[in-house]
């Protein structure tokens, strides 16, 4: 069976990305758009505007035609939708880069999204330097390196935005031409970009109003960073859609972090589990005024319920919110809305509007399962990205011939239609013929008060078998044991779930999305 979204379906939005988002500036010209977190400096949704717009006619002055491909290499900052919606009006597609890239990996990225240009802040123009300086030794150079502050022998954004030429005037399809091409994780695999189209993006953003919609003015902490899916949608094109005010930090500090909060008096903050799991420890936590906030809303990874109900009570909420979703869908498929207080614990909540969710079976079967019945998760809606860049071969084990979009997730849809995801497929334990989600161990262990944080892999045996073992992080002043740690978890679960192998780390490795990054664990594993 196909579960449906309960919500009204909506048109797909046929709309570029910029006039998706920054559509209605015109509807709160004075309201600031933007805050930088650490200097106080403001940019009103006018001002935004007009930037983005002069932004444009400065890089289609400096060459940037439809279809090229821009590289936006910059942590968080308040130039970053500038540069964004400026190389998206001048019909470019910006494939977002990650702010702690080598240059070697920038180089991979550049080199395989075909880009021909460049943004970027002063202090990566060494490794951008590095990895143009690569791509020039094969034969294909990038145009030029831009800058979003200033840098001798850069043009910067201001210099672009100083320009006398039009507005760019470009015929965008958003059907077909992509807007974004955000690289994956790489956590299941090799990097991959993945082709958002126009349509894609503006339409999840028109299916995620229903489901949560913030308020004019009202002021949202944008610490996750915008290269990454959920911040570029759930930190910048949501809110400024809304007509909200983005506060930008440029990294997670959690003293900074805090503090913006307090004196920000910040209402909205979107995180990861492991800022999730900070607020609900940390001792730090005590020495700020939090009383602004309104919600937390997790997504990005699962969240134990257990752990979510810690930090909402420390916080003085009703509850965290969940949302679902991948790079691949745009992202969102669930979120629970802010005034349902009917959604059970650990759920990420129920279908956005015109999307269809299958839950197949594991055995191969291709059957779909119904309420309760744990599977993989599938995926049909106009969310739905148009495919792999250059990878057809992997787009099409993706995305079938009727257009469902397997996720590699597994989870189970209660009888409310409320969604629980479990873990993912690749990511099981397989020990002797029985399957254990770490995700499951690792809820387990956060609760133990001398553990700070934990991540679970399995680990093949001179016998060939798979067993489960815990990599552990002690809170401070702990002394815990690996036997205890056995321990702890062996009176709780089933005897084919138990930890077979403890040991002690000093930080558990992750993306900034705040997903584990268990193939580090494992190459860790291979080297003991």
């Amino acid at each position: 069976m196909a579960f449906r979204s309960d919500y009204p379906d909506i048109e797909p939005l046929d709309q570029p990305i910029h006039e998706a988002v920054l559509g209605g500036c015109a509807g709160y010209p004075d309201v600031p758009a933007l805050v930088d977190g650490i200097t106080g400096r403001s940019v009103s949704y006018a001002e935004l505007d007009a930037a983005t717009r002069r932004t444009a006619a400065g890089l289609a002055e400096a060459g940037v035609r439809k279809g090229d491909v821009v590289a936006l290499y910059s942590p968080n900052t308040i130039a970053y939708p500038v540069a964004f919606f400026g190389a998206t009006r001048a019909g470019a597609t910006v494939t977002t880069v990650s702010s702690m890239t080598t240059a070697q990996e920038l180089a991979g990225q550049l080199r395989d999204s075909r880009a021909r240009w460049i943004i970027t802040v002063s202090p990566f123009l060494p490794v951008a330097a590095e990895a143009a300086a690569a791509l020039a030794a094969e034969g294909r150079p990038i145009a030029e390196i831009f800058v979003c502050d200033t840098a001798p022998g850069h043009r910067s954004l201001t210099d672009l935005a100083a320009t006398t030429a039009p507005e760019p005037q470009v015929a965008i399809d958003p059907a077909e031409d992509v807007a974004v091409l955000p690289y994956s994780s790489g956590t299941t695999g090799l990097p991959k970009g993945v082709m958002l189209t126009h349509r894609s993006i503006a339409s999840n953003l028109a299916q995620v109003d229903a489901v949560h919609s913030t308020e004019p003015g009202e002021r949202i902490l944008a610490v996750l960073p915008f290269f990454h899916i959920y911040g570029l949608a759930a930190l910048l094109n949501h809110p400024l859609r809304c007509g909200s005010t983005v506060v930008v930090l440029p990294r997670f500090d959690l003293e900074q972090f805090l503090r913006t909060i307090q004196d920000q008096r910040i209402q909205g903050v979107f995180v990861a589990p492991p800022i999730a799991l900070a607020l609900a420890k940390h001792p730090m936590v005590d020495r700020f005024d939090l009383s602004s906030l309104r919600y937390v809303l997790c997504a990005a990874a699962p969240l134990d319920a257990e752990l979510a109900d810690l930090c909402a009570r420390r916080l003085g909420l009703s509850a965290i919110r969940q949302g679902y979703g991948m790079t691949e869908l745009s992202p969102v498929t669930h979120v629970v809305p802010l005034t349902d207080d009917q959604a059970p614990p650990g759920t990420v909540g129920r279908l956005v509007a015109s999307t269809e969710l299958r839950v197949v079976a594991l055995d191969g079967s291709g059957k779909d399962l119904g309420p309760g019945e744990d599977g993989e998760l599938v995926f049909r809606g106009p969310q739905v990205m148009k495919g792999y860049f250059g990878r057809q071969s992997e787009t099409d084990a993706m995305i079938d011939e009727d257009g469902w979009l397997h996720t590699g997730d597994i989870g189970h849809v209660d009888a409310a239609g409320y969604l629980f995801v479990v873990d993912r497929v690749k990511e099981l334990i397989k020990y002797k013929g029985y399957q254990v989600a770490p995700a499951e161990l690792e809820a387990l262990l956060l609760t133990h008060p001398g553990i700070a944080d934990a991540a679970v892999i399995g680990v093949v045996g001179e016998d060939g078998e798979e067993r489960p073992k815990a990599y552990v992080v002690r809170a401070p002043g702990s002394a815990l044991t690996e036997q205890e740690v056995a321990e702890f978890v062996a009176g709780q679960v089933a005897p084919y779930k138990k930890v077979r192998a403890v040991e002690f780390i000093d930080a558990v490795p992750k993306s900034v999305a705040g997903k584990i990054l268990r193939k580090e664990l494992r190459a860790r594993s291979r080297q003991v």
